[in-house]
């Protein structure tokens, strides 16, 4: 394709608005230019075609005949151009991008968005599991769930929830391994993944060093970890936010007391988006959702919480 020999696109814009206007003077107030600003463009435009655009005469201005064309054509083009950038526009706020880890996706947040569908029946939603950190530049996502400290330089960042950990275990293995009434007795017993730095840390927290065994199951997330738990392989050690059901029916129980880390969740989005309506809607009710949880005494909301040591409602045992 060969290359377009065009002239600057914002002197064809003020060329525009004083051919429909006749008068420089409306033209600069619609575009919120001066006068002097759109004479120059309108000079350098005629400049540029090596022909005049407009009469002037007494300090009034009026289209050519032989302008008549162009200025035409210019204003269906730059109809054009509004039609398809409001077509984008219209398409973009009408979809919710959101890019998650998999397992809050899976365990938190997918049984919630269906309440938020709910009261936005004209934003169609979309949940991109990723445990990877969106690039918003690159990627397809209006806004992340993410891990961290909340100080991405470009970001907005909104705190959503502390992370908590705590060892977990099916109620047959604990009748088949007891007592696990310390955390002694409970690194001692078959962990799952135990060179997880949330095993390392938790057993720091009580005092204890000692090297994870070689031999031990690993597994790759979260999710498969509790689920390997529930099937009585061993103690996981998972956030009991993310496990509340299994909790509260006694299909796990937790063992000891639970600890949060350094790190929480975040909401995040592209700074120059954070106002944007739909992310403004998702974030509040996130927000709200959380609340709700916190409230009966799941989670812990404050960021600046230094406290190390959580009191669980005593669930599943």
């Amino acid at each position: 394709m060969a290359m377009r020999n065009l002239p600057s696109l914002a002197a064809l814009r003020v060329f525009e608005a004083a051919a429909r206007h006749q008068n420089f003077t409306s033209a600069a107030d619609e575009l919120g230019m001066s006068q002097a600003a759109v004479s120059y463009q309108i000079k350098s435009l005629e400049a540029w075609l090596g022909v005049p655009l407009f009469s002037r005469e007494r300090g009034r201005v009026a289209l050519l005949d032989t302008a008549i064309s162009l200025a035409t054509q210019t204003s269906a083009a730059f109809d054009q151009l509004n039609e398809a950038i409001a077509r984008i526009r219209e398409d973009d706020e009408a979809m919710l991008t959101i890019s998650a880890y998999t397992t809050f996706s899976n365990r938190w947040l997918a049984t919630r968005l269906g309440s938020f569908q709910l009261h936005q029946p004209d934003l169609a939603v979309r949940l991109d599991v990723n445990d990877g950190m969106v690039d918003f530049a690159r990627d397809d996502a209006d806004v992340a769930i993410r891990l961290g400290y909340g100080d991405w330089p470009g970001l907005y960042s909104r705190f959503l929830m502390r992370v908590h950990y705590a060892p977990m275990a099916s109620p047959a293995f604990i009748e088949a391994n007891g007592p696990l009434d310390t955390p002694g007795q409970i690194m001692a017993s078959r962990l799952l993944s135990p060179d997880d730095r949330w095993w390392v840390n938790w057993s720091a927290h009580f005092g204890i060093t000692d090297t994870p065994p070689s031999v031990a199951i690993r597994l790759d997330s979260q999710m498969i970890e509790g689920s390997a738990a529930i099937a009585g392989q061993g103690i996981a050690m998972l956030d009991p936010a993310l496990w509340e059901d299994e909790l509260e029916d006694g299909r796990l129980v937790q063992l000891g007391t639970a600890i949060y880390g350094r790190s929480s969740l975040w909401i995040v989005c592209p700074e120059h988006l954070r106002n944007q309506p739909k992310l403004k809607m998702f974030r509040d009710w996130l927000i709200a959702e959380a609340k709700k949880d916190s409230m009966r005494g799941i989670i812990r909301l404050d960021p600046d919480d230094e406290r190390r040591e959580v009191t669980w409602p005593n669930r599943g045992g």
